[in-house]
C-alpha cells in the first residue's frame, strides 16, 4: 500500500521537525472531515526553504517573493458558483490511489510567521498543510464566498485536531 503523503525533504530542518508525521495526521483529519477515505488518495509534499519556494512562486505565479505554501492540483475541482462546495474527487483503490497533486511548504516563511504570530510552529504548519490540501481539492479564497467556505472548512478540520481557529 502506498503512503498517503509522499514527503520530499529538500531542507533538513523539516526532517528534524517531523513534517512527514505531522502532514500525514493533518491530511487524514482533513479527508475524514470531508468524508473522503484516505486510502483512496495520495499527494506529494515538498518541504523546502525560502530560496526554493521563491523560485517556484516566480515560475508558477509570477511573484518574485517567497511564500509559505504553494499547491498544484492534479485536476480542476473548483465549484463554478461563488461559495459553492468543490466537487469531491473520485478515490482510487489502495493499490492505485488517486493523486490529488503537489504541495510545497517553506520552513523559513513558516517559522517566521509562527514566531510573529506567537504560535507554535507545529500548529501553523498543520494549518498550512490543511490549507494546501484544500487548494488541491478545489477550494479557493479569491472570491469572498469561496474564502468564507474555505476558512470555515479549515477551522473545522483544525478543531478536529485540537487546534484553535487561526483566523480569530
Amino acid at each position: 500500500m502506498e503512503p498517503l503523503v509522499d514527503t520530499v525533504i529538500e531542507d533538513d530542518r523539516w526532517e528534524a521537525f517531523g513534517l512527514d508525521a505531522l502532514a500525514d495526521r493533518a491530511i487524514r483529519a482533513a479527508l475524514a472531515e470531508l468524508g473522503l477515505a484516505p486510502e483512496g488518495f495520495t499527494l506529494c509534499l515538498m518541504g523546502c526553504d525560502d530560496a526554493r519556494i521563491l523560485e517556484l512562486n516566480g515560475d508558477f505565479r509570477g511573484k518574485a517573493k517567497p511564500t509559505n505554501v504553494l499547491s498544484w492540483p492534479s485536476d480542476e475541482r473548483g465549484a463554478s458558483g461563488e461559495g459553492g462546495t468543490p466537487e469531491a474527487p473520485e478515490p482510487g483503490d489502495e493499490d492505485d490511489p488517486e493523486s490529488l497533486g503537489d504541495i510545497a511548504i517553506s520552513y523559513d516563511t513558516c517559522a517566521r510567521e509562527a514566531a510573529e504570530a506567537g504560535k507554535p510552529l507545529a500548529d501553523h504548519v498543520t494549518h498550512l498543510v490543511v490549507h494546501g490540501l484544500l487548494h488541491l481539492l478545489g477550494y479557493d479564497h479569491v472570491r469572498e464566498g469561496d474564502a468564507a467556505l474555505m476558512e470555515g472548512t479549515e477551522v473545522r478540520i483544525l478543531a478536529r485536531l485540537g487546534l484553535s481557529d487561526p483566523y480569530s
